[in-house]
């Protein structure tokens, strides 16, 4: 049956129609299976909630989302609401809450934790060593290590289209590339994802958290800088104090703006006041 925008959602037959059509668009879009698991339940959950699309009841799901959820968690529904609108044809766009920026980096793992994880993890656990040395030296998001093939570590390289359909290449160091391919070689493995539980199957996001919070029991770090973004968020900050280039770190990162990436040039909040307790005597 053509879609009609007017249309009321009624059954959870009708919805479930409606959401699966919604996600074979954005399959054709190539959007990361966790970003279309994360916009097919929203929308799924707007339709069952207000039945219909208009100004009214979009306006009514932002309120709700303003309410109860943070600005960058109400942004990420909106997100996922717009694309819907897109998809309808709907000539309508919600506009983002605005998101004031923190001026400081929180619960960013340091430099000495990260060295002495990776020591650790080169004896205990070699395919964590790699996930997480990884993130930290090239500023991937977990969505896009958890997708690296050994073809990728014989290239040097990983092409791929992330946030916003923006086109990034994550370059991998000589020496991460060098003892990945060693690692890989003593496994036999030629081709294929290469961050596998021990089933056979690949990691997960979720998987890969719970792990990170074990690890920081395990070898005492604090575990509120244990999570995969910190990694990334180590490498912009350090690539920024040692070539301060902000529009090719914003390229290597996947920014769209620079806005963005601009959180990089400030200090973390432990610098912050590690600093002032130095300075500021009286």
């Amino acid at each position: 049956m053509p879609h009609n925008k007017f249309s009321r959602f009624q059954t959870e037959q009708e919805v479930g129609q409606e959401v699966e059509r919604f996600q074979k668009f954005l399959e054709r879009e190539d959007l990361m299976e966790n970003t279309i698991l994360g916009y097919t339940w929203t929308i799924r959950y707007f339709l069952c909630t207000y039945h219909t699309v208009n100004e009214d009841t979009l306006l009514k799901y932002k309120s709700y989302l303003v309410s109860g959820f943070s600005p960058a968690t109400a942004n990420q529904r909106i997100q996922a609401v717009n694309k819907y609108l897109r998809f309808i044809d709907f000539k309508y766009h919600v506009k983002a809450v605005k998101v004031q920026q923190k001026p400081f980096l929180e619960n960013v793992i340091s430099m000495q934790d990260y060295k002495f994880l990776k020591r650790k993890l080169k004896m205990d656990n070699p395919t964590y060593y790699f996930l997480i040395w990884g993130m930290a030296c090239t500023g991937a998001r977990i969505s896009e290590i958890l997708c690296i093939k050994a073809e990728h570590i014989v290239d040097g390289q990983m092409d791929f289209y992330g946030k916003g359909k923006k086109y990034r290449r994550i370059y991998f160091i000589k020496d991460y590339q060098n003892e990945c391919l060693k690692w890989l070689e003593s496994m036999d493995k030629s081709s294929g994802y290469i961050f596998l539980k021990g089933d056979g199957g690949r990691l997960t996001i979720k998987g890969v958290e719970k792990q990170l919070k074990s690890f920081a029991r395990i070898y005492t770090i604090d575990k509120a800088v244990m999570y995969p973004h910190s990694f990334r968020h180590l490498f912009g900050k350090t690539f920024y104090e040692n070539y301060h280039d902000l529009p090719l770190l914003a390229d290597l990162m996947g920014h769209a703006s620079l806005d963005t990436t601009r959180i990089y040039s400030r200090r973390t909040s432990a610098e912050q006041a590690s600093i002032i307790n130095k300075i500021v005597t009286w």
